[in-house]
């Protein structure tokens, strides 16, 4: 299960989390459900760079930011800014960590969870998948300044896809 977090204020989404790999997926799981809320590229690298360190790659350049992209090139809504309308949530259900040095402050971190897109009239759904390489600075995680990971596996979660590339349900 997911550890919870120290600090709940201050960056719009929850920080302080504990200096484990779980605490390490649980940050992850935070900026991402509040970075995708409402579905704007720009809302998310905020968050996004709210949580990087110096050198961090481009928030512009993560599969998160190319998932909104598309999404509202294919809705016909603007590039950015709240869409009139349209309901956008994510929901972490699944994490992996990928691996981990440094004694554990140095973590790939991977969540999936269900990218839900909702107006009037229709709704549609998909399991999209983020994977981060987190460094613990301070008493806090962070995005580091390190390559970006390989793309996440964008299975359903809890699909025997999901299961393959080594996701486990997350509480």
């Amino acid at each position: 299960s997911l550890p919870p977090p120290a600090l709940a204020v201050g960056y719009g989404f929850p920080r302080g989390f504990p200096d484990t790999e779980t605490g390490a997926l649980a940050q992850l799981a935070a900026l991402d459900e509040n970075g995708l809320a409402g579905g704007d590229p720009a809302v998310y690298a905020r968050a996004y760079q709210l949580l990087s360190l110096p050198g961090a790659p481009n928030p512009d350049a993560t599969g998160l930011s190319s998932v909104l992209t598309s999404l509202r090139a294919h809705a016909g809504l603007s590039a950015t800014g709240p869409p009139a309308g349209v309901s956008v949530t994510y929901q972490v259900t699944d994490g992996l960590i990928k691996g981990d040095t440094d004694e554990g402050r140095y973590v790939v971190a991977c969540v999936l969870g269900e990218l839900t897109a909702q107006t009037q009239d229709h709704s549609a759904s998909a399991g999209v998948g983020d994977c981060q390489a987190m460094r613990w600075v301070g008493a806090d995680w962070w995005i580091s300044p390190a390559p970006l990971p390989a793309l996440a596996s964008c299975a359903w979660p809890g699909s025997p896809e999901a299961v393959d590339a080594g996701y486990r349900e997350l509480s």
